[in-house]
C-alpha cells in the first residue's frame, strides 16, 4: 500500500487536530466550534460541503468521475459532560465537559483520511462521502436524523463504514465481528404514585418508596424467568428518587433504567412485561404507575462481507496477529443506523498503551489515548476507499 505513506508525513497533522478538538468539547447537538473546525478544513480541500445537516452535522463529498459507487466514512463529533482529570497540556478548557470516549479522535482521523484521499483523486474509482455526525452520546442521536434529511443518497451510498477508539484494547489492534457486534440501547422511566403522609403513620398512606422497591425486585424476574436465557439481555436501574423529608412519606417516586438486548423482538417483549408488572405491582399496594419506555439505538450488525474485507486491510496496516474478534458488547452505538440500511462494518481501533500510562476506559475521566494510533485509524479509512473494487466483485 504505497499510498499509505502520505499518511505517516501527516501525523503531526493529524495530532494537532485531535488535540485541538479535545481542549474544546461540545456535548450533543451543541458541536458548532467543531463543526466551523470540519467544515473550514474540508471546504479547504475543494469538497463540496455542506453543514447543519441534522442542526450541528457536517456531509462533505469527495466525487470522482466515473464512479462506479459511492461509499460512506462515518466519525462522530460529540463529548460527554465530565471533568477531565488528565494532567497534559491539551486538557479540556471546558468545565464539566470533555473527549472522554475519543470523537475528537474520530474526527481528526476522518479529517486528514479526506486530506489523503483528496490528493489521491486522480487514482479513485469510487465517491466518498464524509459524515461527520453529532450526538452519537445522547439518545436518539446524530444518525437517524442525518439519514432522515438524506445522507445515504444523490449519490446513493452502496457502503458505510466507521471506527471507534477503544480504551480497553491494546493500541493499533482491530477488534470486529461478523454480525451483531453491539447491543439495542433502551431507556425506561416509571413513575409511582401513592399517597404521602406522615413515616410515624403509615398505614394512613400509601408508600410509593416501598412499591418502587417491590417493582424493581420483580422485574428482574423478566430476565432470569421469561428471556430465553440463550438470549443476551440486561435491565439495570440507574436512577431512583422520591421524598425530601426523612419522616414523611412522599407522595410519587420515579425510576429510571436501561434495557440492552441483542434483539428488537426481544426488547420488545420486555417492553410489555415492564409495563404490566409495574403497573400490576403498584395497584397491588393500592397505587398507580406510568411507564415511559424509549426503543434506543437498534442492534449494531456488521455485514460479513464487509468484515473480511476491513480484515483483509487491517491485515496491511497493523498485522494480522492484531486483528481479534471482537467479543459481543452490549453497549449501544447509533452506528447502528447506518448499517440496517447500507452494508458495511463497525471496529474498535485499541488505544490503550500501558508504558505510556496510557490506561483507562471510554468514560473515564482520565481516558486517552494512545497518539500513535492515530496514523493507523486514518490509514484505514484510505485503505477502505482504495481497495473498494474488491467489495463490489
Amino acid at each position: 500500500m504505497e499510498n499509505l505513506k502520505i499518511v505517516d508525513d501527516l501525523k503531526d497533522e493529524v495530532i494537532e487536530l485531535r488535540r485541538e478538538i479535545h481542549m474544546y468539547p461540545e456535548t450533543a447537538f451543541e458541536e458548532y466550534r467543531t463543526s466551523d473546525l470540519v467544515f473550514n478544513y474540508l471546504s479547504k480541500l475543494g469538497l463540496d460541503v455542506k453543514k447543519g445537516v441534522n442542526k450541528t452535522g457536517v456531509v462533505a463529498d469527495l466525487k470522482v468521475e466515473s464512479a462506479l459507487g459511492t461509499v460512506l466514512l462515518r466519525a462522530d463529533m460529540d463529548a460527554l459532560p465530565i471533568q477531565e482529570e488528565n494532567n497534559v497540556k491539551y486538557k479540556s478548557k471546558i468545565d464539566g465537559k470533555m473527549h472522554a470516549c475519543g470523537h475528537d479522535s474520530h474526527t481528526a482521523m476522518l479529517l486528514v483520511a479526506a486530506k489523503v484521499l483528496t490528493l489521491l483523486k486522480d487514482s479513485l474509482q469510487f465517491n466518498v462521502r464524509f459524515i461527520f455526525q453529532p450526538s452519537e452520546e445522547r439518545d436518539p442521536g446524530g444518525a437517524i436524523g442525518m439519514i432522515r434529511e438524506g445522507v445515504l443518497e444523490n449519490p446513493h451510498v452502496d457502503f458505510a463504514f466507521g471506527l471507534h477508539v477503544a480504551g480497553f484494547y491494546k493500541a493499533n489492534t482491530i477488534f470486529v465481528k461478523e454480525g451483531i457486534m453491539m447491543a439495542e440501547a433502551d431507556s425506561f422511566k416509571i413513575k409511582v404514585k401513592g399517597s404521602g403522609g406522615h413515616g410515624a403513620y403509615p398505614h394512613k398512606a400509601v408508600d410509593p418508596i416501598m412499591i418502587s422497591s417491590h417493582i424493581v425486585l420483580a422485574l428482574q424476574s423478566i430476565i432470569s424467568r421469561e428471556v430465553d436465557p440463550l438470549e443476551p439481555a440486561v435491565l439495570s436501574f440507574g436512577k431512583i428518587f422520591s421524598g425530601d423529608v426523612f419522616n414523611v412519606i412522599p407522595e410519587t417516586a420515579e425510576l429510571q433504567g436501561t434495557v440492552r438486548t441483542l434483539k428488537e423482538d426481544v426488547s420488545k417483549f420486555i417492553k410489555e412485561r415492564i409495563e404490566q408488572i409495574t403497573i400490576h405491582t403498584a395497584h397491588l399496594f393500592r397505587a398507580s404507575a406510568i411507564l415511559e419506555y424509549n426503543f434506543g439505538y437498534p442492534p449494531l450488525v456488521n455485514d460479513k462481507k464487509s468484515v473480511h474485507f476491513i480484515k483483509g486491510i487491517a491485515k496491511e496496516i497493523v498485522g494480522e496477529n492484531n486483528i481479534h474478534e471482537a467479543p459481543i458488547s452490549m453497549g449501544g452505538e447509533d452506528m447502528a443506523y447506518f448499517l440496517r440500511e447500507r452494508p458495511g462494518a463497525f471496529y474498535w481501533l485499541g488505544a490503550l498503551n500501558e508504558e505510556k500510562g496510557i490506561i483507562y476506559p471510554n468514560h473515564s475521566p482520565k481516558f486517552d489515548i494512545d497518539e500513535d494510533i492515530l496514523p493507523t485509524g486514518v490509514k484505514m479509512h484510505v485503505a477502505t476507499v482504495l481497495n473498494l473494487e474488491k467489495l463490489y466483485k
